[in-house]
């Protein structure tokens, strides 16, 4: 397992312990304000032997949810609550990123008490809210060019507040059929204007962000995660890999900390990819790569000594073993996860 627990300097301000990366994982168990609680400071800190935690997917304004008690990023007391998070995690000896997101399209307005969902184009997705099935999703407004310059501030004001509440950095999330993802995509993006129809329109959101949480806060502390298979509410088209390879093209010259592949499962695989995600991206970016979906200890460590890339993020195993790292170095056997597990903080 030595690949596991080889230390990587990331650039001149980041440099991490392990390679072992705690993944993003949703809990829902802010409060009714949408602030961390004791319950989430003990969380993160028991997991701070991991190289990095990236935090929750954590909202930059009221209109970014879709789910319930998912924290946020956009108020003093939210700020105040996630320093606590990270004080501990830096007691611990550990570094923590947060995670920016907004929902886009699986927003819903019982969560901020407006009328409306922001999305790129006028496209709903079918169904309901998870752990709130009375609510159905609404078809979105496509987002205006003040309003797009109004979510590139917003994200970029989240970036700082971040820093304030103790962040080492932050990871945008451009994955998973979120906000970002959908102007990625043509299934969700149909705009006529300088941020639809093609590679290049279609990527101008996603890289507006990137630069102007880079200006804010350092490339060396901005990170992403990205979608190229459209697979989370979200249908592919093979014309889709025409705007992720320009993307990741244009991303090279950025000097990120590091790119996240967003993929629940990285045995899967897309046609118009050729293959998996994962060896996607690593053909189309050389930079610093962080892998992820479904890896054991023995698979995640074969995968960085083979270079498929150069980070291993653990999310359910980390959620089942807080003291995954101390059990993988002692070769300990791993407790198995279960989604009763996710009933409480453990």
């Amino acid at each position: 397992m030595q690949h596991l627990f080889e230390p990587i300097k990331l650039n001149d301000a980041i440099t991490l312990n392990n390679r072992i990366i705690m993944a993003p994982l949703t809990r829902c168990m802010a409060d009714a304000n949408l602030v961390p609680t004791d319950d989430m400071v003990k969380y993160y800190a028991r997991r701070a032997d991991t190289g990095l935690i990236i935090s929750e997917a954590t909202i930059i304004r009221p209109d970014a949810q879709g789910y319930p008690n998912t924290p946020g990023i956009y108020t003093q007391q939210q700020i105040l609550g996630w320093r606590k998070v990270t004080d501990a995690v830096h007691q611990n000896g550990g570094k923590i990123f947060l995670q920016l997101w907004h929902t886009g399209r699986v927003a819903h307005p019982y969560f901020y008490d407006a009328d409306y969902v922001l999305a790129p184009s006028a496209i709903g997705v079918d169904g309901t809210v998870p752990r709130m099935r009375e609510l159905e999703y609404i078809t979105p407004k496509p987002a205006s060019r003040e309003e797009i310059l109004e979510l590139v501030e917003d994200y970029r004001q989240a970036a700082i507040n971040a820093l304030e509440a103790g962040f080492d950095g932050v990871e945008i999330h451009g994955a998973n059929g979120y906000l970002i993802d959908q102007f990625l995509h043509f299934a969700s993006n149909q705009r006529e204007d300088e941020f639809g129809g093609n590679a290049e329109n279609m990527a101008r959101f996603a890289l507006q962000v990137v630069d102007a949480v880079s200006e804010a806060i350092g490339s060396e502390r901005t990170a992403l995660r990205l979608s190229p298979g459209a697979y989370f509410n979200m249908e592919s088209d093979p014309r889709d890999k025409q705007v992720f390879d320009y993307l990741l093209q244009t991303l090279e010259s950025r000097e990120l900390c590091y790119l996240h592949v967003g993929i629940f499962d990285d045995n899967m695989t897309f046609d118009y990819l050729g293959g998996k995600v994962s060896d996607y991206m690593r053909a189309y970016y050389s930079n610093t790569l962080m892998g992820v979906g479904g890896f054991t200890p023995e698979s995640g460590n074969a995968a960085l000594a083979a270079g498929k890339f150069d980070l291993l993020a653990i999310g359910r195993p980390l959620i089942a073993n807080p003291d995954y790292v101390a059990k993988v170095k002692a070769g300990e056997a791993l407790t198995d996860y279960s989604d009763d597990m996710l009933a409480q903080l453990v």
